[in-house]
């Protein structure tokens, strides 16, 4: 009997030495399936019109990545840490670099880049200075890097979450109906701008834990009841497969009619439109469980186990590097476009953005500075295929 499946008939006795949560290679491959999706709905935002009707609806089902992420950390944090006494101090010094470094390094490179391409012109050094500071408080040197500044949130809060899981047992169900009613609120708030609220305040509002705080919770409470979720999802998957595509059909079919009533496409698409909320829980939920049936049939150092063990192991540095990889393919995307066109250009870019991410990430790993730039440690020439 393989790891994996000792984890699925039998998750509460899968222990690790020194007391360690079951290692869990479901969460590998879910974490590669929602990162495929991230380069995916970025690639289809580079190579397509804001206003494409067809593009937005592609883009509005891949829209989950962010919830899923933040439901993953919740989950994995918590199922890591609730059989054990969680110190904060230690904590805090354990997690919190493993994000904050990448973050200043990439937030710098990309304020950096920016100036040299001319995507920002202040116009002075201290205009320059002024940009990186509000880059390093806002996330907003590049697009993607409000996730890592969202992460850091949820580590400072997280013992905090702990206390509160433990205090709340038995009324996990209350927390996660209060914590709902707040997202539906929060999400509303930002698709419905009241008067008087500014674009800009609620543009700072998605670099923030709130409009994810019901996410993270999410996953937090699914880690607490881990054997009991884990068991029904083994015997519902089908239903989540069936609920998978009723709830994506009834998703894309009122973006349409969104778009048709007069609404802007990318706004029709925003991923904080509150009807994308039974969705991002039935994506999660069915991802969940397709991962937990090839993890059952996951055989030990066989080509697929080998091949999303490597790749869960750069999967954050992939996340890290890809959209510059996506900008250095940038200049050559309307080349592209006039020998392909619609919808070959997407999945032309799309192959070559992962491509190029990898070759950047293979490289980066090999550098000194690689735990800053890839989150993860230098790998040794001898020990590249590891």
């Amino acid at each position: 009997m393989t790891t994996a499946q000792a984890t699925l008939e039998a998750p509460a006795r899968g222990t690790r030495p020194g007391g360690k949560a079951p290692y869990l290679h479901q969460i590998d491959l879910f974490r590669l399936i929602t990162f495929a999706c991230v380069i995916l709905i970025h690639v289809v935002g580079a190579t397509n019109f804001a206003q494409d009707v067809g593009a937005n609806a592609v883009e509005t089902p891949l829209h989950f990545t962010r919830e899923a992420f933040f439901a993953l950390t919740g989950f994995v944090l918590v199922f890591q840490n609730r059989g054990r006494e969680l110190r904060a101090g230690d904590f805090w010094r354990r997690r919190l670099p493993l994000v904050a470094t990448p973050y200043l390094a990439w937030t710098m490179f990309f304020w950096a880049y920016s100036l040299v391409t001319g995507g920002q012109q202040p116009g002075s050094l201290e205009a320059s200075m002024r940009l990186l500071l509000t880059d390093l408080v806002t996330g907003g040197a590049w697009y993607h890097l409000y996730f890592l500044l969202v992460t850091m949130q949820v580590y400072l809060l997280f013992p905090f979450l702990m206390k509160l899981l433990r205090a709340t047992a038995g009324k996990h169900g209350w927390l996660l109906l209060g914590s709902g009613l707040v997202q539906v609120g929060v999400v509303a708030f930002m698709t419905y701008q009241p008067l008087g609220v500014s674009y800009q305040t609620i543009t700072h509002l998605y670099a923030t834990l709130l409009p994810y705080q019901f996410y993270t919770l999410f996953g937090a409470v699914i880690a607490m009841h881990f054997e009991t979720v884990h068991a029904w999802v083994g015997r519902h998957r089908l239903l989540l497969g069936g609920a998978l595509v009723a709830v994506l059909a009834g998703t894309e079919w009122y973006y349409l009619r969104t778009v048709h009533s007069g609404t802007f496409p990318q706004v029709a698409s925003d991923p904080f439109q509150p009807y994308l909320i039974p969705w991002y829980l039935t994506v999660i939920a069915a991802i969940y469980a397709f991962t937990t049936w090839w993890a059952a049939r996951r055989r030990e150092g066989g080509r697929g186990a080998r091949v999303v063990s490597w790749a869960a192991n750069r999967s954050f540095s992939i996340f890290l590097v890809h959209p510059l990889a996506l900008a250095l393919l940038g200049p050559v995307i309307p080349h592209v476009a006039e020998r392909f066109g619609a919808p070959w250009l997407s999945a032309v870019i799309y192959v070559a953005t992962i491509a190029l991410t990898i070759v950047i990430v293979e490289v980066l790993r090999r550098l000194p500075g690689s735990r800053a730039l890839t989150g993860r440690p230098r790998l040794r020439l001898a020990k590249a295929v590891a």
